[in-house]
C-alpha cells in the first residue's frame, strides 16, 4: 500500500496539473495564442535549463560505471527501432512520428531520480541512466518528427541538412551537452547563478503539463485510440518487460535496476508532447499517451517493484 501510495502521489499531481490547463482552456483564461507561446517557452528555455540542472551538478568520474551505461544505451536504441519498424504497420502515416516517440520517451529525467532518491535516499545512478538515454531519446526525437512529420516529402540532401541542423541546435540537446560539459570540467556554480537556474528549471514541468492539458482533445483522441492504446503498452508494460529480465540475468541489482525500471516504464514525458508540437504535429496522439500513462504508470509502476521486491532484486 505504501508503494501504491507514493506512485499515487508522485503521478496523481502529474495529471491533475494537465487537468488544470484544459480547465483553464475551457474557462478562457487561456487561448490558443498564450499556449503556443507558453509551449514555445518550455520547449526553448525551461526544459533545456532543467536538464542542465540535473546533469551540471553530478560527479560522473565518481559515479560513472560502464556495463550499466553501455546497457541503458542499447536498450534505449534496440527499443526506438522495435517501435519505428512497428509503426510502418498505422494505417495512418501522419501519426507515425508521434507514434514512435510516444512509445519509447520515458520521463527519465523527470520523474527518474525522484523516483530513486525516494527508495534509496540518494541518485547516483539516476544521471548516468539521463546521459545514457536522454541525448539519444532527443536525437531520435529530432530525427523522427522532421523525417515523419505529417506533410512529408521525399528523403533528399535538403532534409538531411534540416534534420542535422535540428539536432545540432535542438534546445534539450544544447542543454544535455552544456550539462555533460560543466559536470566533466567540475565548473563552479555559484549561488547566484544556482538559484536563478533552479527557478527557471522549477516552471518547465508545471508549464509543459498545463500548455499540453490545454491542448487536449479529448475527440481526435478517442478518434485514434488503437495507436494511442498500443503505445500506452509499449511504454509502461512491453518494453520493461523484454529488458528487466535481462538487466537482471546481467546482475543488475538495487538503485541500477530501479533506474532501468524508470527508464523503460515511467511514463511518457511531458516534453515529447512540447516537441511535437514545435515540429509540426498535432500532438494530439501524444498528449494521449501521456495522459494515460501519467494515470497508469501510478499502478503499472507499483506492480513492477511488488514483482522486483519478491524477488529479493531490490
Amino acid at each position: 500500500m505504501s508503494n501504491l501510495m507514493f506512485c499515487l502521489n508522485a503521478t496523481m499531481p502529474i495529471f491533475l496539473t494537465m487537468m488544470l490547463g484544459y480547465a483553464f482552456r475551457k474557462w478562457h483564461i487561456m487561448d490558443g495564442s498564450f499556449v503556443d507561446k507558453m509551449n514555445s517557452f518550455v520547449f526553448k528555455v525551461a526544459l533545456p535549463v532543467l536538464v542542465f540542472q540535473d546533469l551540471a551538478t553530478v560527479d560522473f568520474f565518481e559515479a560513472w560505471d560502464w556495463k550499466f551505461v553501455v546497457f541503458c544505451f542499447l536498450a534505449t536504441l534496440i527499443s526506438i527501432t522495435a517501435v519505428t519498424l512497428l509503426s510502418f504497420l498505422l494505417k495512418d502515416k501522419s501519426l507515425q512520428g508521434e507514434f514512435i516517440q510516444a512509445s519509447y520517451r520515458s520521463s527519465a529525467a523527470i520523474f527518474g531520480i525522484a523516483f530513486i532518491q525516494n527508495i534509496y535516499g540518494e541518485a547516483d545512478m539516476g544521471p548516468l541512466m539521463i546521459v545514457a538515454s536522454v541525448p539519444l531519446y532527443n536525437i531520435m526525437a529530432v530525427v523522427v518528427l522532421t523525417v515523419m512529420r505529417p506533410e512529408r516529402g521525399r528523403v533528399n540532401g535538403a532534409l538531411i541538412r534540416k534534420t542535422l541542423h535540428g539536432i545540432i541546435t535542438n534546445p534539450i540537446i544544447v542543454g544535455i551537452l552544456t550539462g555533460v560539459v560543466w559536470s566533466v570540467l567540475k565548473l563552479p556554480m555559484p549561488v547566484i547563478l544556482e538559484k536563478t537556474v533552479k527557478n527557471v528549471a522549477v516552471l518547465a514541468t508545471p508549464l509543459g503539463l498545463m500548455a499540453m492539458g490545454a491542448s487536449i482533445e479529448f475527440k481526435g483522441a478517442f478518434e485514434n485510440m488503437r495507436p494511442v492504446i498500443l503505445a500506452v503498452l509499449l511504454k509502461l508494460v512491453i518494453l520493461a518487460g523484454v529488458f528487466l529480465p535481462i538487466a537482471v540475468t546481467l546482475g543488475f541489482r538495487t538503485e541500477k535496476l530501479i533506474a532501468i525500471l524508470v527508464m523503460l516504464g515511467s511514463a511518457t514525458t511531458v516534453s515529447s508532447y512540447v516537441m511535437a508540437r514545435n515540429m509540426g504535429h498535432k500532438g494530439v496522439l501524444t498528449s494521449s499517451v501521456v495522459m494515460l500513462t501519467t494515470l497508469l504508470s501510478a499502478f503499472t509502476l507499483t506492480g513492477w517493484l511488488y514483482l522486483l521486491k519478491v524477488q529479493g532484486l531490490v
